[in-house]
């Protein structure tokens, strides 16, 4: 089952690629200092470096307050490889795709789900939305709308590390989870930040990989 996913997983990318007259590959995560990413505490409670910093080579991100940190370049069509674990315990998290609105303490954006347990779950932040969500059936739009994933959980345990790899093109959205094919969806936003978020626990990140078209 995995080889399958991981399977359309290179095709699709090499779908991507094909379609680029030129891409170039970037590491959004230097390694060494944040200096690069932008930070959003809920309420400017706290200083962003109690929140967010690094350490041993990885991003270190406490999850309270909430909040995010984003890029403060905009992406349109790419592929983006990002590895994270939880160090401890359990936690909650996310990557935030398509931020058309930087806002405090939440994006107007597509949450890539990384709560543990739900990874690949699509959350709707700040009013966005994606062609393929349904209202629940009293039709009412919850405040944080849920596409849920495809399969059951493909998560490594806690402390291991695990790999999202996303695909965005046009505003289409494809997200594996440690290969594993775990959602898609189409947002009428086609451009926007990236972000990683505060929410929950302690998380790392050590890789923030992004192949964008130029």
């Amino acid at each position: 089952m995995r080889l399958r996913h991981l399977f359309a997983a290179a095709l699709s990318a090499g779908l991507f690629f094909a379609s680029c007259t030129s891409e170039t590959t970037v590491e959004l995560f230097n390694g060494n200092d944040l200096s690069n990413w932008i930070p959003v505490i809920e309420n400017d409670s706290i200083p962003a470096s109690e929140v967010f910093y690094v350490e041993n080579g990885a991003i270190q991100i406490a999850g309270q307050p909430f909040g995010y940190i984003y890029t403060p370049e905009v992406y349109t069509d790419y592929v983006l490889d990002v590895e994270w674990r939880w160090p401890s315990e359990a936690a909650n998290s996310g990557i935030f795709l398509i931020i058309a609105e930087p806002s405090n303490p939440f994006p107007n954006g597509v949450e890539c789900q990384l709560k543990a347990g739900s990874a690949g779950d699509f959350v709707l932040l700040g009013g966005s939305d994606l062609e393929e969500y349904e209202l629940p059936e009293d039709g009412v739009r919850p405040k944080f709308p849920v596409k849920p994933r495809f399969e059951d959980s493909s998560e490594n345990p806690v402390g291991e590390w695990n790999h999202a790899h996303i695909i965005v093109e046009g505003g289409h959205i494809q997200v594996y989870v440690n290969d594993v094919l775990q959602n898609e969806g189409t947002d009428p936003v086609k451009s926007g930040h990236i972000g990683l978020q505060s929410e929950g626990g302690p998380i790392e990140f050590r890789s923030v990989r992004i192949a964008a078209k130029k």
